[in-house]
């Protein structure tokens, strides 16, 4: 599998290479049906001559439906800028006359093992460019379908007759639509290979991402955008054999198929699928060979992270495949290998996609029996308790976990009765309780492992994800099964509810998740509120810090109307909004200087280039999704010529340099009362700037040695945090961490800026513990010093403030544990 093939055959370039016709990519030794429309005869060009837009790869994959007797076609879901999402499912007509009972068959198959899967058809998933600057797949999809569905003879019918291709063309509508008006709009006639040329040099945020600019090869396991949703309902209802995930990597690179470097797989992956895959790939290197391209396995990427399109299957009794083919991002570029035409990628991707099927087909029994063993083996080892994991004050965050474990497939139950464990309590309706003796308990175990032990020190992805940590609830294992109630069919929120009608004022605690969504639509509303800066008691009711009280006197609305908005507000929301009868309290009253005044926030966001993207994308996400805040996204390359004294709080994702006016710009804006929250590298860049004082502490390499040439990447690879996962002490009475029921907290980290400490504690309301990792890789130096380092600062700039953060609080937007973090900053940052 280390093969390299001396002869690589780039199509040579001139002004015409891009004009080839549909023959360039199909097998020549196969007739086609002339009543079946090539992609030319419906999208106007052909195929690798411009890049396909998404309305244009629909129009097409519709035209093979309506006119092929082996397609159907449905639409399962849409996109955040409301573009179809497709899957086609491929396979004989006798075949699709008795579908629905395939699928049943093939599903028993995975439920018990005295189901005889010797004539099952085997089930492959193909899909194409989830990165949509990686399009080659996609416009490889047009001619792999037009094969499916136009070739003749016993080698198709054969394939047909035993599979069933579920067929997805693009992964990313959004980025693929962005990217291919990127690439036509900047065509020459004369096809301009030069890589300095503007077609290949895409502006922010680029074509890779989706309209919020996730990267969503991220989100098979997390599940949280609509295209992984829909996707991932097709793979759970059918559970297909092989999936494969068709990518681009660096120009001067030439074709990858798995599998990816050994030791880094992770070790709950069975070393069933690994050989298996790479019996797979003998296949992709006889096709590869056949038409001289250049390839290579087993030296890139891992299989560690289950939440990628290549990696997703290999927990799920699957094989996941990942092709990536050194892109042309454009036309035609010039490379070390020549100069690699666009046609050129698409053939390779083509090629590899027909290999894949061809594995599939010979391997068929094999591959179905591997898998029928897997969920035997699953079966076998699932063990007679359970997990639980809730937070008895914030429903919302434990229902969105309980949520992830649906979409998974996952049995659920209802606690049957209160109870604690490992001191923390579990109620029922705020609890839930996972069997581990469950079909898909190797997945669960996937989702909440913890892992401190590695192989291998380097990471293509995160090192860690446990899930309870990412959403911050209260979790324990090895519950006995008495303690599950009922399963749950079905999920449903908490309703909203006001207690009742008040004449005095109103509480709300902010503990839920989706308190802030509630406080900005008060705020909206021109509607007077408060934070406590202490806890309370009113009544025979515990409030704590942060909690939001609601006057009924001197409101725009009067009693009634301030009642029937709040109780609105509180549905929308799904929190609880206590009435109280008197604002004589046990601790602070209600009219104390204690509760201060909160502004109606007006947030603005720096993006542009210099900015990453996946970040900026995230707080958009999470501020515009989930608690329906505008925010104003300044693009940097005008920030300096526009008014920003309206805006109460600037966000400035991860970015290492902005510049001299807008630093100057900034600054008097801070200095008059603005809220600046920074982000990772950004922090360098403010402390650099004077606008915060941070004492940042490096990494001291002992001197190497015994290291070879051939190493040394990977020695100092080994310093880098791909992601994992770290505890903080948590100053419970700091605005920062207003809502937090625990004086712990788990962070998910990604850089290695380290804050020192300040000498004054309550500078330190969140501090790393002096063992603070919880899961995921650390290097031993870096361990040493993450110690008691800090992931926030604060500090006054004039009347204004500027805080910090080293990491990304709002990670894939499944970190919903720290979400609460940013939306404190924006609204009390005026506060600390």
């Amino acid at each position: 599998m280390k093969k390299l093939l001396l002869l690589c055959l780039f199509v040579s370039f001139s002004s015409m290479a891009q004009k080839v016709d549909l023959s360039y990519y199909l097998p020549k030794d196969v007739s086609y049906n002339k009543s079946i429309p090539t992609p030319v005869s419906v999208i106007g060009h052909e195929v690798g001559e411009w890049h396909i837009t998404h309305d244009k790869l629909v129009e097409y994959m519709k035209a093979l439906a309506a006119s092929s007797d082996r397609i159907n076609i449905e639409f399962t879901g849409k996109t955040f800028e409301d573009r179809p999402l497709l899957l086609l499912t491929i396979t004989s007509p006798k075949n699709h006359q008795n579908l629905e009972n395939i699928r049943k068959t093939h599903i028993e198959a995975t439920n018990s093992s005295s189901v005889s899967i010797a004539e099952n058809p085997i089930v492959v998933y193909q899909g194409f460019s989830i990165h949509g600057n990686e399009p080659s797949g996609s416009n490889a999809a047009l001619a792999v379908a037009y094969y499916l569905a136009a070739a003749e003879g016993t080698a198709i019918d054969d394939l047909l007759d035993n599979a069933v291709i579920l067929f997805d063309p693009s992964f990313n509508p959004d980025g693929l639509q962005r990217f291919a008006y990127w690439a036509n709009t900047n065509r020459s006639k004369n096809i301009n290979p030069d890589p300095n040329d503007r077609e290949y040099r895409e502006i922010w945020p680029r074509g890779r991402t989706n309209h919020y600019q996730f990267d969503m090869n991220r989100d098979w396991l997390p599940v949280q955008l609509p295209e992984s949703r829909a996707r991932i309902a097709s793979f759970h209802k059918w559970l297909p054999n092989i999936l494969t995930d068709h990518h681009e990597m660096g120009s001067n690179s030439s074709f990858f198929f798995q599998p990816g470097i050994p030791s880094r797989t992770n070790p709950l992956t069975p070393q069933m699928n690994q050989d298996l895959t790479k019996e797979i790939a003998t296949y992709h290197a006889k096709a590869l060979d056949k038409i001289g391209s250049l390839y290579y396995s087993e030296e890139s990427f891992d299989d560690f992270y289950y939440g990628k399109g290549s990696t997703f299957p290999d927990i799920n009794g699957s094989i996941g495949i990942l092709f990536e083919q050194a892109s042309s991002r454009g036309h035609a570029q010039e490379t070390v290998n020549g100069v690699l035409t666009f046609p050129f990628t698409i053939r390779n991707q083509f090629t590899a996609a027909l290999s894949t099927l061809e594995a599939a087909l010979k391997m068929r029994t094999k591959i179905l029996k591997y898998q029928q063993n897997f969920y035997k083996e699953s079966r076998r080892t699932g063990t007679n308790n359970a997990l639980v994991f809730g937070d008895e004050k914030d429903a919302a965050k434990s229902y969105h976990l309980a949520e992830v474990l649906k979409r998974h497939q996952i049995k659920i139950h209802e606690v049957k009765d209160n109870f604690t464990q490992n001191g923390k309590t579990f109620k029922k309706g705020y609890s839930y309780v996972v069997p581990m003796n469950q079909k898909n308990q190797r997945l669960v175990k996937a989702m909440f492992d913890v892992r401190k032990t590695f192989k291998d020190s380097l990471f293509y992805d995160v090192s860690a994800w446990t899930f309870n940590y990412a959403f911050g609830v209260d979790y324990a294992e090895n519950i006995s099964l008495k303690k599950a109630g009922n399963e749950i069919s079905e999920l449903k929120m908490k309703e909203g509810i006001v207690s009742f009608k008040s004449d005095y004022g109103y509480l709300m605690p902010w503990n839920e998740y989706y308190a802030p969504k509630a406080l900005n639509a008060i705020l909206q509303k021109g509607l007077r509120a408060k934070v406590s800066m202490k806890n309370f008691k009113n009544g025979d009711t515990s409030y704590e810090y942060g909690t939001i009280f609601i006057p009924v006197q001197n409101q725009d609305l009067n009693g009634l109307e301030l009642y029937q908005f709040l109780q609105k507000t509180a549905v929308e929301s799904h929190i609880v909004i206590n009435g109280v009868t008197s604002g004589l309290n046990d601790g602070i009253d209600l009219g104390s200087n204690n509760f201060s005044n909160i502004k109606n926030q007006k947030v603005a966001m720096l993006v542009g280039s210099g900015i990453v993207g996946n970040d900026s994308g995230e707080i958009w996400h999470l501020l515009d999704q989930r608690f329906d805040m505008k925010l104003t996204r300044i693009d940097i390359s005008y920030f300096t010529k526009i008014d920003i004294s309206k805006y109460t709080a600037i966000i400035v994702p991860s970015s290492s340099k902005l510049g001299k006016l807008t630093e100057e710009k900034l600054k008097t804006w801070v200095k008059n009362g603005g809220v600046l929250i920074g982000y990772k590298n950004t922090a360098k860049w403010l402390a650099k700037s004077k606008f915060i004082s941070l004492d940042f502490d490096k990494t001291k390499m002992d001197t190497i040695q015994n290291v070879s040439f051939e190493d040394k990447s990977l020695q100092s690879g080994a310093q880098y945090i791909g992601g994992a996962i770290f505890e903080a002490n948590l100053d419970r009475s700091h605005p920062i961490n207003f809502g937090y029921n625990s004086d712990k907290l788990a962070l998910f980290r990604n850089s290695t800026l380290f804050i020192k400490a300040d000498t004054k504690s309550y500078n330190n309301p969140i501090q790393y513990t002096e063992n603070p990792l919880l899961s995921g890789y650390i290097s031993k130096e870096n361990a040493k010093l993450i110690k008691n380092t800090l992931p926030f600062k604060v500090e006054k700039l004039g009347k204004g403030r500027v805080l910090v953060f080293t990491d990304n609080t709002n990670f894939r937007a499944f970190w919903y544990g720290t979400n609460k973090l940013l939306m404190n900053a924006i609204f009390f940052g005026d506060k600390m």
